[in-house]
């Protein structure tokens, strides 16, 4: 659901006036345009789900543990992404076709690293932001990792990240608040708080956390919404009353999904659409839509929403090749080297003592070698 209402703002929300050349989507289909343009919100709801999933990764791993399944689930599908993108658009300048994308090696390689904002480059990907936010949350759950992860420690740090978001948004400090994340900082913690009460049952204190976690974040989206500078001339401001109410749905379908009663459901297309979600949101928008624009540009007569429905229906069998390819052989292979290498470093002796004088030899000893 996340996927898909983050793939209908960009196909049929976007704010940009002319976005599918002269045709403007909301003059011939006004309310599927009104509902769509909510559908940034899908960002969100992956954040709270975010929360959720990387608290049940974390639990019974070890910082390297969790570090290793981190990039062996994210950096496969992603680097598999930028490089079509890449392809996508070096076709484009050989056959003379226009493309919204510059790029040059510079831009690639940083892109590959997956933090090609912080270097200060251009995005190849452009859904790829959110990434940079979930890596600094991963940096956050591995530092709670460090210190041991028991139910009381996590609902301390809610607790903390909570109130460390509230100083931020009180201090606007450009460090703390790339630290804190203020901005999602009560969806990360609600879905941490669900997770907590899929695993070790619901009580009182629980739900006062989910409670502040969802007053925190509907507080920040109304003061993001009143800000809204993006918003174009012609174009009506978002409504925080709408928000709210997608946001509180999503939150609600999370906690039916995760302490409720949906939490016995098991379909194998869901567990296959959710398997595909990930690659989606990848290649949906810098791809996608460049596609549907090249059907309306060949076949005039399409029109918008034919040619949407045979980009998404294209994506998602794009998007099944990266997941069963990519995905699946190249994530194994990573985790599988990377835990290796980890086991070797662990097994080695340290530089400090291969240079040292060698240990005086025992007497033998009749227990066995360890």
């Amino acid at each position: 659901m996340a996927a898909v209402m983050v793939a209908a703002y960009h196909f049929l929300g976007t704010p940009t006036p002319h976005f599918w050349g002269r045709t403007e989507l909301r003059d011939f289909a006004p309310f599927l345009h009104e509902i769509s343009r909510y559908g940034w919100l899908g960002v969100e709801f992956f954040f709270a789900i975010s929360g959720f999933v990387i608290c049940m990764s974390c639990w019974g791993r070890t910082p390297a543990q969790f570090t290793v399944s981190r990039i062996a689930r994210l950096f496969p599908a992603y680097w598999c992404a930028v490089l079509l993108v890449v392809v996508l658009v070096l076709a484009a300048r050989v056959g003379h076709w226009p493309a919204a994308t510059r790029i040059d090696a510079r831009t690639v390689l940083g892109n590959l690293t997956m933090v090609p904002g912080p270097l200060g480059l251009d995005l190849v990907d452009g859904v790829s932001w959110t990434l940079w936010v979930e890596t600094r949350f991963y940096l956050l759950m591995a530092l709670l990792l460090v210190l041991g992860l028991t139910y009381r420690r996590v609902v301390a740090f809610c607790g903390a990240w909570l109130l460390a978001g509230v100083i931020s948004l009180e201090l606007h400090a450009p460090l703390l608040d790339e630290l804190v994340l203020p901005r999602y900082t009560g969806l990360f913690v609600a879905g941490i708080v669900l997770h907590l009460m899929h695993r070790f049952g619901q009580n009182l204190l629980l739900w006062l956390l989910l409670g502040f976690a969802w007053s925190y974040e509907l507080t920040v989206l109304a003061l993001r919404v009143a800000d809204h500078a993006a918003t174009p001339p012609g174009e009506h401001r978002p409504s925080w009353t709408v928000c709210a109410i997608v946001l509180t749905t999503c939150l609600g379908l999370l906690a039916l999904a995760g302490a409720g009663p949906l939490t016995g459901l098991r379909r194998r297309w869901l567990v296959t659409a959710g398997s595909l979600t990930y690659p989606f949101y990848l290649v949906h928008q810098s791809i996608g839509i460049p596609l549907a624009k090249g059907l309306i540009r060949a076949c005039p007569g399409l029109g918008v929403l034919p040619s949407t429905a045979v980009s998404v229906l294209c994506m998602l069998g794009l998007s099944l090749l990266i997941h069963t390819t990519a995905e699946r052989r190249l994530g194994r292979l990573l985790r599988h080297r990377l835990t290796l290498d980890i086991r070797r470093q662990d097994l080695a002796v340290p530089p400090d003592l291969a240079h040292s004088s060698p240990p005086r030899p025992r007497r033998p000893s009749s227990s066995p070698p360890h």
